[in-house]
């Protein structure tokens, strides 16, 4: 492999394995506060502590998510300086402000409030504690809008002015409202809702079709997992058909791909106006990744619907086999969100800033050496702690709420059994507010 390559396929997985726990963490962290707020103002005693216990077991695994997500996220941004230099030169005046603020939101805001958060069970006035899980909420969906400004530049450069070979922001509200940022936001915000809820009602399947004790908790669950998966993943379709035109208009060659009609004429303008090259993209990556977002998304969609009809009807819980493929579901819509972010970023190839800066000339000056030994670190520490999270995130989900230690002040039971399935005596109480 050349070093393009090379600084490619590291950035691209180290990324795409970050991309896997941020898309968890925005699809769990709403649906989260949803619970906490029902608990907090619900009055009858004994379903106010059902939800208490819903919200600290689904809570726990959205802080797992979040806590080992947060590593990964730390080297994103030093590979810009690592490998890719270039794009730092051209474009650093531009998006560095949006990348500092998502810092600042991510590390400081957001952690600040999700650590008040985990550390107030007990402690905070109810309408406090609350408050604080939807400042979480809010704050980990403006990071990912600073990331999509940040990358909506790369994809359709505006708000800026070229001199002595570097871009220069002269349009501040341009590039907050430019159209590939706005509407990729939209659609990442209905992929997660997508993935946390097929997160809920994957696990809460589970558990019934394990015979679990905790229906109540399990069936609430069920119930918004199935409704928020339903809806998101239906107009998810909807906002990525909406893309087109936007990518009709500021990378005609993408769409050209895309539609398999048109690649000859506008590599030809793209020629005339750029010089010699090729400027298409990678064909056959792009329509497998657009083919398995697709079909996945449709899939999910027409599952989940069936999923609110036997619900309404009260069968969803009784068959087990259908309680299996709703667990079965979980990894797809993952996978689905990692085919749209290929899309995303290899459609625009060969460039990095569209129209502006390939990727051959961001590459840092570094050896092929450095690279295979950068690359080969990096990729494996980043499995390590995708493994690792998904490790953790299973055994608590398996051991379900008798294993949550999220809000509780007493140590668990030396013999909690390992099951779905704990008796009574071995539920630690949820603390008052």
């Amino acid at each position: 492999m050349s070093a393009v390559d090379l600084a490619r396929l590291q950035f691209a997985a180290t990324t795409g394995i970050h991309w896997l726990f941020v898309i968890l963490t925005m699809g769990l962290v709403p649906l989260v506060a949803i619970m906490h707020t029902r608990a907090a103002f619900t009055r009858d005693p004994a379903r106010r502590a059902v939800r208490e216990r819903m919200t600290r077991f689904w809570g726990q695994l959205y802080v797992i998510n979040y806590a080992v997500g947060i590593v990964t996220g730390l080297v994103m941004e030093f590979q810009f300086g690592l490998s890719w230099s270039g794009l730092s030169k051209f474009a650093g005046n531009v998006f560095g402000a949006p990348l500092a603020l998502e810092t600042l939101i991510a590390f400081f805001a957001e952690s600040t409030f999700l650590g008040m958060w985990i550390f107030g069970w007990g402690r905070l006035r109810r309408g406090v504690h609350v408050t604080l899980i939807w400042l979480v909420a809010l704050t980990a969906y403006a990071s990912g809008y600073w990331i999509l400004i940040a990358n909506g530049f790369m994809q359709h450069p505006v708000g800026y002015r070229v001199r002595d070979g570097a871009a220069y922001l002269t349009d501040f509200a341009a590039l907050l409202t430019n159209s590939s940022a706005l509407i990729a936001l939209a659609h990442v915000t209905l992929a997660a809702l997508t993935t946390g809820g097929v997160f809920l009602l994957g696990i809460s399947a589970w558990h019934f079709a394990r015979g679990t004790k905790e229906t109540e908790l399990f069936r609430g669950s069920l119930r918004l997992g199935t409704w928020v998966s339903m809806l998101a993943s239906f107009f998810v379709v909807v906002i990525g058909q909406m893309q087109m035109p936007v990518i009709e208009r500021t990378q005609p060659m993408k769409y050209a791909v895309l539609e398999d009609s048109g690649v000859a004429e506008v590599r030809r303008r793209l020629v005339e106006q750029h010089g010699p090259g090729d400027y298409v993209p990678p064909e056959g990556w792009i329509h497998l990744s657009m083919n398995t977002m697709s079909v996945i998304g449709n899939t999910v969609s027409t599952i989940t619907l069936i999923a609110v009809f036997l619900l309404w009807k009260d069968r969803l819980v009784r068959r087990r086999p259908l309680a299996y493929l709703m667990t079965a579901m979980i990894p797809f819509t993952f996978i689905a969100s990692v085919g749209g972010w290929v899309v995303r970023e290899v459609g625009r190839q060969p460039w990095l800033v569209y129209g502006r800066l390939t990727v051959d000339d961001a590459l840092s000056h570094v050896s092929r050496a450095s690279l295979v030994f950068s690359c080969t670190l990096f990729i494996a520490i980043f499995l390590a702690l995708a493994a690792t999270n998904w490790t953790l995130i299973t055994r608590f989900a398996v051991r379900g709420p008798d294993a949550t230690q999220l809000g509780s002040t007493d140590p668990l039971p030396d013999d909690l059994p390992e099951g779905p399935a704990g008796s009574a005596g071995d539920r630690q109480p949820a603390p008052a507010f």
